[in-house]
């Protein structure tokens, strides 16, 4: 029998080549021929988004990488295998508690049955690939790994067994090495439908996008290939996390624990920022605000106050929640998705977009709901942003949109597309108003993300309007009393060369009333399809986590009083107006624009304009501003077509009639019906001049050739004040800092010299003198506007005026004035300008004509400084 046994284990160790390592978790790293090539036709379909990949390859060289996923899933193991090796990056061989058994070549397969056999008969057990050091010695060669946190049979394993946990196993070996352990999350989901509270019968049998059955797979594998989205979170570095202060004192068990619990939450938030938070029905969503003890305690107080019952004010809360909420609807989404893909085709070039700044916000939403606030100036901006979110797997946000979109058929639309409708006064309206602020509570709750537009609508100027802080208010409410733990805000820009609303935006700001939205629009809107918009540009400004905000203030909301939210809240504001501005890309359109309005000459040649725009190029280039994509590629051929462009709209028109026969040396002058269409496109740009003209306007102001910066200071500061219902100022940056960054600009221009011998002090160039002006006659229209305004508080007296009769009193003087010539620009004819005049002098308490000296000095600065913006030839 002793022979028979050496023969035996001699012929066994002949079929396991003298080794015992065989275990049914092993894929080796060269499967059997059909393996192989099945496994690669079968996952060949699914897409991998190489910024997916950049967090591979981005890893130290020495890491051992373990992918990991939350329910155990032999497709997700296989998928990672195959095409990680197919893209040379580190691929998974080891399944922690999986079994490939039948993906091994055939050879192995028969090895390993023998190993098995043998250790059983030896050992009367199994072989266990953790106990026998397999596992950890080939992590530790560099192989690659892949683990489930969830397992049908892992608590009974766990708990009642005793088997081995995979997490605190690989705590163990980063105990004893070294090298890091990375492990990355990697996250499958079958479609972008959300879950939901109640699921249908199909989710039942076949799973959720969340947690597809096998049928589920297979299906979408082989008909929809494209919906299945692949990502990878952020890799947790393991030698960091055990060797954490706060960890470092507990026992493995306890820290394996801790990093499940981790993973399982950085998986889940990371799975929801491509599905989105779970639905539930309009029923239980008021059942849910209803029920809030808070709003329970509320609803008594009120219905007291108004002597009726809880169930009438019940009643009123109802109907107020049918008219607010929105009604997702993932099938809508995706039709309507479609929808305006083709309309972003046909109307426009494309759109472009910052990819590392949405990536970024992604990464972002993993903290916390997105605050996405974009700029507003066209009803295309919530469209093409959710289509863009949806497209790069994200949720589509709810929207806060304007009560007057809510017009049949369109409003079903929108709300099944997330917007929800706010009215857009409430004031009085105390119930209303916290039945509002409830349903946002909710909604950040939840973990959704929301969109709002902090200018508070459309922007008719071309510039960014202002922050409307109701909104915001209640969001700062909602996180003041626990809705969630973070709130990430989000500045975007959206930006056209053209947009659709042009002609209604300049009939408004002429005295035109606003038409109200409804179907018969819709189908006018049929007519702007034949029509191209150029391009559309995205960008995504750094995100700004209100906690780590607080946190670098030393800033505790919670104990903040009223009138100190409030000014938070303000300050906030201005600092996403700001963002938005500082992420603003600046198109031909504008600089184009820019230059034409803005020429010290009545008529101007192309050469002119060209020369304009290059100089306003370098100051922009100077500053980091982002340019579109076709100035810098070619700004001169981008100039060009906008050149034409504006010939052929009849902006601009030749000074001869007749047959132009070279366009670029003819003479041209604006066509004056036309600028304030121009002035809408200069507009857009108007953010990025506004410290230079200042500064410039204040060196001109000085009326010698040589000035200190100091010089500068007082005038500065009197414009920043004298402008600020027009413009944002950073709230960061002082004056001095403007000031010194302008000069810096113009001392690299030539148009300043610095003196050889005196400190901080500057001769003006005689070729300086133009290039100033380029620059100062951004203010030019509003300072005509405020001359205006001023010469009708002089002469009227406000009182018994409501704000409709004043601002058209106001525009009957301004076109008097302009007939007279005793204003320059017609585009200086604003509404919008006249309002924010108003605001400024009522501000100062100039509301009536008693106001003589105020009125006078004010007068006289205006004039002065248009003494300085006068036309040169």
């Amino acid at each position: 029998m002793k022979v028979l046994r050496e023969k035996i284990n001699k012929w066994i160790n002949g079929i396991l080549l003298d080794a015992h390592n065989y275990f049914i978790c092993y894929l080796p790293e060269n499967l059997s021929f059909f393996s192989s090539h099945f496994l690669k036709i079968f996952f060949s379909g699914i897409k991998i988004d190489s910024d997916q990949l950049n967090i591979i390859k981005q890893l130290p060289e020495n890491a051992i990488v373990v992918y990991t996923s939350k329910f155990k899933s032999n497709f997700e193991f296989l998928f990672a295998y195959i095409r990680y090796k197919e893209m040379g990056l580190p691929f998974p061989v080891i399944g922690f508690d999986y079994n490939a058994f039948i993906w091994q070549p055939l050879t192995r397969r028969l090895r390993t049955v023998v190993s098995y056999i043998d250790y059983y008969f030896k050992n009367k057990s199994f072989p266990d690939p953790y106990k026998s050091g397999y596992i950890e010695e080939e992590l530790l060669k560099g192989k690659s790994a892949f683990l489930s946190l969830v397992k049908e049979e892992s608590f009974y394993k766990k708990f009642v067994k005793s088997e081995t946990d995979p997490i605190a196993y690989l705590i163990e070996i980063q105990r004893t090495t070294d090298r890091p352990i990375y492990i990355i999350p990697q996250i499958i989901s079958f479609g972008k439908n959300p879950i939901r509270a109640n699921n249908s019968l199909a989710d039942i049998f076949f799973g959720t996008a969340y947690k597809a059955g096998r049928l589920r797979k297979i299906a979408t594998l082989f008909k929809y290939p494209g919906k299945i989205i692949v990502e990878l979170s952020e890799p947790i570095n393991l030698k960091q996390f055990i060797e954490s202060k706060d960890i470092q004192e507990y026992g493995i068990q306890y820290v394996s624990m801790l990093l499940r619990r981790d993973l399982l939450l950085q998986l889940n938030r990371h799975r929801q920022t491509i599905i989105g938070p779970a639905l539930k029905s309009t029923v239980e969503l008021k059942e849910s605000i209803l029920a809030n003890p808070r709003f329970q305690v509320f609803l008594e107080t009120y219905s007291k106050s108004r002597k009726t019952t809880v169930q009438e004010v019940s009643k009123e809360v109802n109907n107020y929640l049918d008219e607010i909420a929105a009604k997702y609807n993932n099938t809508v989404i995706r039709i309507v998705a479609a929808f305006i893909g083709w309309i972003v085709n046909t109307m426009f070039d494309g759109y472009t977009v910052n990819t590392d700044g949405l990536n970024k916000v992604k990464n972002q939403s993993l903290k916390g709901p997105l605050i996405l606030i974009p700029c507003h100036k066209s009803h295309i901006d919530y469209l093409i942003l959710s289509y863009l979110l949806y497209n790069n797997n994200m949720p589509c946000p709810h929207i806060a949109a304007g009560k007057n979109l809510s017009f049949w058929p369109m409003g079903s639309l929108f709300r099944a597309g997330g917007a929800f409708f706010i009215r857009r006064t409430l004031g009085g309206a105390a119930l209303y108003l916290r039945v509002f602020s409830e349903y946002i509570y909710k909604l950040l709750e939840e973990g959704f993300n929301i969109e709002f537009f902090i200018e508070g609508g459309r922007s008719r100027t071309g510039k960014l309007i202002l922050p409307k802080l109701g909104f915001l208010s209640i969001l700062l409410e909602a996180f003041k009393k626990g809705a969630c733990k973070d709130l990430i805000f989000v500045p975007i820009f959206i930006g056209y060369d053209r947009v659709i609303e042009e002609s209604s935006y300049l009939d408004e700001l002429e005295g035109g009333q606003k038409e109200p939205e409804n179907f018969f629009q819709l189908l006018k809107a049929g007519k702007l399809l034949k029509k191209k918009y150029g391009k559309v540009y995205i960008q995504f400004n750094e995100s700004i986590s209100l906690n780590e905000f607080l946190a670098d203030r030393d800033i505790q909301l919670k104990s903040m009083t009223s009138k100190e939210q409030n000014a938070f809240c303000r300050n906030l504001g201005y600092r996403m107006i700001n963002a938005i501005n500082d992420a603003s890309v600046v198109t031909p359109f504008s600089l184009v624009a820019s230059a034409i309005l803005n020429c010290t000459k009545k008529r101007f040649t192309y050469e002119n304009i060209l020369s304009d725009v290059e100089t306003y190029i370098q100051y922009l280039s100077y500053q980091g501003t982002k340019l579109s994509d076709t100035l810098i590629s070619d700004y001169k051929r981008a100039v060009e077509q906008v050149f034409e462009t504006y010939i052929q709209r009849k902006f601009i028109e030749p000074v001869y009639r007749g047959k132009i026969s070279d366009p670029k040396s003819s003479e041209y002058f604006v066509n004056v019906n036309r600028r304030p269409a121009i002035e809408y496109y200069k507009n857009n740009s108007i953010s990025h001049f506004i410290p230079v003209a200042i500064t410039a306007i204040e060196i001109l102001k000085i009326e010698s050739f040589q000035f200190q910066a100091s010089d500068l200071h007082p005038g500065y500061a009197f414009l920043q004040n004298f402008f600020k219902y027009e413009f944002a100022y950073d709230v960061d940056k002082t004056q001095e800092y403007f000031i010194r960054k302008s000069i810096k600009v113009f001392i690299d221009n030539a148009v300043l010299v610095p003196h050889e011998k005196l400190p901080d002090t500057y001769n003006i160039t005689s070729a300086g003198l133009k290039i100033l002006k380029l620059y100062t006659n951004f203010l030019k229209p509003y300072f005509e506007s405020y001359l205006v305004v001023i010469s009708f508080i002089e002469t009227t007296s406000l009182k018994g005026l409501d704000a409709k009769e004043r601002i058209k009193k106001i525009q009957i003087l301004g076109n008097r004035m302009y007939k007279r010539n005793e204003i320059e620009r017609i585009e200086a004819l604003s509404r919008v300008n006249y309002t924010n005049a108003l605001d400024f002098f009522g501000n100062k308490g100039i509301k009536d004509s008693g106001n003589t000296e105020k009125i006078k000095y004010y007068k006289d600065i205006i004039n002065k400084y248009l003494s300085f913006l006068q036309y040169t030839g």
